[in-house]
């Protein structure tokens, strides 16, 4: 790909980055740093992965942690490796069960919205399947931070003080007495900059580590989890964390403009990114800074997601064949419907999540698009006394109403909104790309792919461009950054614009791409984050 960018107005923000032996990318300067250091010892980009998605878990605890879900793509000896590691529904939960109960919808804390938690599963297969470093010695940099502490970065301390503020006003009850426990200093959250540690999180991790994930599916870490869950009004319970096992899964692509873009099959929402490129490649797009590329691109992604919310569910249940639903013919259709003016799509309102996504490669040809999550923040708010585990809420995503594709029911999987992107051309590696944050994440793959591919836009530039976030019927939130001369004709156009001045709506990526010639990684890093780049 040749760029265009260096007088790009947006590749002057922040530095494209190159190196040669090897590159993370993440949200979060000392777990790209573990991830580096891995490489430097020996280890492959499947290893770094592990290390910095562990390191996360410490580091980055608003966003993730041990116990939430995980999806990877790897691509090693020139194949694609698709993980999906998300967890079901526990078997003692029903739709029935919490109508009786006064729930009308599931919440966001509590243990309603708990899933059997995928992230260690993850870390273990892929050290099993791709991994050179013993498990131990990865999982090794994300202990040393609990245990001995690390200072807190921008971006974490500010969603810590923001959630702690939040959790001080609405979680009363005493089942929340070891999240704040673990999480704050009395009902304070940590100040940026301040040294943090916790000696559970550490022991945790280090279970984890000596007998690769079994204590926390079947030891000792998964009676206490039980314990907790069955004395305090929980639905989980060991058997749900034994029966839990990891997928590994073909991913699924489209041809976009030169390139195969890839992602996971659902339950994740990574298909609405495909829909929506399949829809865009209809259209000659090539400015960013257009009203029409704009206007396309939104028309694009809105008919998408309608689809994707319509069908994307546990797999056993989709009701659309996923080769229809990525399908020339289907596209055509849909891409019918875009006209000069806005389109009113019925569909639910898309909300926040909190998210990490990494990115590795080696000079070996190994590449790693990995993402984990808790889903919203800290998720369920419910932390596990004794040890570093705080419970996902991935089950807000539920529904209670029977009719709905994503109705709660015994070892479902939800509608996960976690995706890792990966690109290939003329059969090669090409690229690990991903946009964190919940329903934005398919909607920041298809505007980071046309900066990337339309646009010839260098990783950097491809994010710091000027994002848009579509929220549900004509509404569509922009940056500040946004050309107010294109805010003003889209909303001429039909377009509910609001100008949003939070950088979390509009996610927060991370790009490794790997020069098809001289085999040199280029890497971006979101300047809306801590992110970094660590590089040899």
């Amino acid at each position: 790909m040749k760029f265009n960018s260096l007088t790009y107005p947006y590749a002057s923000q922040r530095m494209v980055h190159y190196a040669k032996k090897g590159m993370v990318a993440t949200s979060q300067p000392l777990a790209a740093q573990a991830g580096l250091d891995i490489l430097r010892k020996g280890g492959n980009a499947i290893d770094a992965a592990i290390a910095t998605a562990a390191c996360l878990t410490v580091v980055e605890p608003t966003s993730n942690g041990i116990g939430g879900d995980a999806f990877a793509i790897v691509w090693t000896k020139g194949k694609l490796h698709g993980l999906n590691s998300s967890g079901q529904a526990p078997k003692r939960i029903s739709a029935e069960q919490l109508k009786e109960k006064g729930f009308d919808k599931i919440p966001e804390h509590g243990w309603e919205p708990v899933t059997v938690p995928g992230a260690p599963a993850a870390w273990a297969s892929l050290s099993e399947k791709f991994g050179q470093m013993p498990f131990e010695e990865v999982l090794q940099p994300a202990i040393n931070y609990a245990e001995k502490g690390f200072p807190i970065s921008p971006s974490a301390g500010f969603y810590w003080n923001q959630a702690i503020t939040e959790f001080n006003e609405t979680l009363h009850a005493s089942v929340y007495e070891p999240f704040f426990n673990m999480f704050t200093n009395n009902k304070r959250a940590p100040k940026i900059g301040e040294i943090w540690n916790s000696q559970l999180h550490a022991e945790t991790l280090r279970s984890i580590a000596l007998t690769k994930a079994e204590s926390f599916y079947r030891g000792d870490l998964a009676a206490m989890m039980d314990e907790f869950s069955a004395s305090t009004g929980g639905y989980i319970r060991a058997d749900d964390l034994g029966a839990f096992q990891t997928e590994w899964v073909d991913p699924i692509n489209v041809h976009y403009n030169g390139y195969d873009i890839w992602e996971l099959p659902p339950n994740g929402q990574g298909i609405i990114a495909l829909m929506a490129l399949n829809i865009l490649k209809g259209f000659d797009i090539k400015e960013k800074e257009k009203t029409e590329t704009y206007h396309k691109q939104i028309e694009a992604l809105k008919l998408a997601f309608v689809d994707g919310q319509a069908y994307i569910t546990d797999p056993s249940e989709m009701k659309m064949d996923i080769r229809e639903l990525l399908s020339p013919s289907f596209a055509d259709r849909r891409r019918q419907l875009i006209s000069s003016t806005a389109i009113f799509p019925q569909t639910e309102k898309p909300v926040e999540s909190g998210t990490v996504y990494l990115a590795t490669a080696d000079n070996a040809g190994n590449m790693v698009s990995f993402i984990q999550s808790n889903y919203h923040d800290f998720g369920s708010a419910l932390v596990v006394p004794g040890t570093g585990i705080v419970l996902q809420n991935r089950g807000h995503n539920f529904s209670l109403d029977p009719s709905h594709v994503n109705f709660l029911k015994p070892n479902k999987k939800t509608y996960h909104t976690i995706i890792p992107g990966f690109i290939t051309k003329d059969g090669e590696a090409f690229g690990a790309f991903g946009v964190m944050g919940g329903f934005m994440q398919p909607q920041g793959h298809m505007q980071v792919l046309s900066n990337l591919i339309d646009c010839h836009m260098n990783p950097q530039a491809a994010l710091d461009a000027p994002r848009w976030y579509w929220s549900g019927k004509k509404t569509v939130m922009v940056e500040q950054s946004v050309p107010t001369h294109i805010a003003k004709e889209l909303k001429e156009m039909g377009h509910d614009i609001h100008i949003e001045l939070s950088p979390k709506k509009f996610g927060r990526g991370q790009i490794i791409l790997k020069d098809p010639v001289s085999s040199v990684f280029i890497g971006g890093t979101d300047y809306r984050t801590d992110g970094t780049i660590a590089s040899w």
